[in-house]
């Protein structure tokens, strides 16, 4: 029989996957140590090295993967070709925005990871284990990720793997940071199809701009007064979903390097290929197109899991490799 907490006990007795003589298979975390994790919403103690872990998170899933922990429960998919073991081997949970609620108490896990599009959930799934939210957002993405890898290293007993990683990746930073210097601005751009948007510095993707000092190259707004509230709004909506651009823009922009992400090939669909998005007279005309200087990032590693260590440190390859050859 599932040895189960007070609280995944009572979530399991309501979704009536337990009967009363589960009760007998209590158990306390008061004879384990604990570890101070740093969370999206502050700070928790969490029993060391859970061995049952749920991750609602591709990140978490990511980073948990490089550190070679077991994970019992995932999304049913994942998308990330470079997590098809993990996938194969975890039972799965519903989706990033629907988790399947009565399948993860089934399961009894000891810790549930959510974080980015699952950080809706926390609250509801904490009903049934301990849920901590590690979503990565923000100017400080490469300080908060490794913030996660290190929590990870730590809570999972592997502190060393951890900083083998780290040191892998700053080592790629460092790369890449030497490749893109004095080498022009970049302009990032994400094709859904036919469409395109920009992402920069304060975006999502912005990352690459601040962690890489990569000028950007872009089409000065007007700004905002403080009371400009649809002005906020957009510029938030922005960040999160990019900012809807025409090839005019790209053409005005005129950047010395494209950098680009294909959303539809990230999660799977057929669409229009962004090379091909990007085939007109106004983006050829660029100083990117002319020089070759245009670089196709793995979209699935960027835009789904981005946040995670192998995503990171393989994009950074992707940057320094794209600007060794550019020109």
């Amino acid at each position: 029989m599932a040895k189960w907490t007070r609280l995944q006990l009572a979530a399991a007795l309501m979704l009536g996957l337990a009967g009363p003589a589960a009760a007998d298979q209590i158990i306390t975390d008061t004879d384990r140590a604990t570890v101070p994790v740093m969370t999206a919403l502050g700070m928790r103690e969490l029993p060391a090295q859970p061995q049952k872990i749920v991750v609602l998170d591709i990140a978490a899933a990511d980073t948990l993967a490089a550190l070679e922990v077991p994970i019992a429960g995932l999304p049913s998919r994942l998308y990330v070709d470079y997590l098809n073991k993990q996938q194969a081997e975890a039972a799965p949970m519903g989706t990033l925005f629907e988790p399947d609620f009565e399948a993860i108490a089934g399961l009894a896990p000891d810790l549930i990871v959510a974080g980015g599009r699952s950080s809706r959930q926390v609250e509801a799934l904490s009903e049934i284990a301990p849920t901590i939210d590690m979503t990565i957002w923000g100017a400080s993405h490469v300080d908060l990720a490794l913030s996660r890898l290190r929590s990870y290293g730590a809570l999972m007993g592997r502190p060393a793997a951890a900083a083998a990683l780290e040191t892998a990746f700053l080592a790629k930073l460092e790369a890449a940071r030497a490749a893109v210097d004095g080498r022009g601005r970049a302009l990032i751009v994400m094709t859904n199809g036919p469409k395109v948007t920009t992402y920069g510095a304060q975006s999502r993707f912005g990352w690459l701009h601040d962690a890489l000092n990569l000028p950007e190259a872009v089409i000065k707004q007007p700004e905002a007064t403080s009371g400009d509230e649809a002005q906020t709004a957009k510029t938030a909506e922005a960040a999160t979903h990019g900012e809807a651009i025409s090839f005019e823009y790209i053409a005005q922009a005129n950047p010395d390097w494209l950098i680009v992400i294909d959303r539809a090939s990230a999660i799977g669909q057929d669409n229009q290929a962004a090379a091909a998005t990007l085939d007109n007279a106004l983006v050829t005309g660029t100083e990117a197109w002319k020089k070759g200087q245009i670089i196709y990032l793995d979209s699935a590693a960027i835009y789904i899991a981005g946040g995670g260590i192998q995503s990171m440190t393989a994009t950074l390859e992707q940057i320094r490799a794209g600007f060794a050859v550019g020109g």
